[in-house]
């Protein structure tokens, strides 16, 4: 699996900053797709944009607390622990 290729690349804990970050870096992208595809289909500017407001409010919240909620599943996860030499 992945992490024997790549052993330590994977963290124990995420801090809430980072799931921010995370969150918001995702919901800009998905903002230009949402509006991409709304525009396309009905080739309205002001369904797009009222779309793209809307749907992402809800898909950012719902995001973040589902990102929290997994921070909490130790399922899948490999803790190092750090030996002192």
């Amino acid at each position: 699996m992945i992490e024997k290729l790549l052993p330590n690349t994977h963290h124990a804990e995420e801090t809430i900053g980072r799931t921010v970050v995370k969150t918001i870096s995702f919901r800009l992208a998905i903002l230009v797709l949402d509006f991409i595809a709304i525009y396309l289909f009905t080739g309205q500017i002001k369904a797009a944009v009222g779309f793209m407001i809307v749907s992402n409010i809800y898909a950012t919240l719902g995001y973040f607390f589902h990102e929290r909620i997994w921070e909490r599943i130790k399922w899948g996860k490999i803790i190092y622990k750090h030996v002192k030499p």
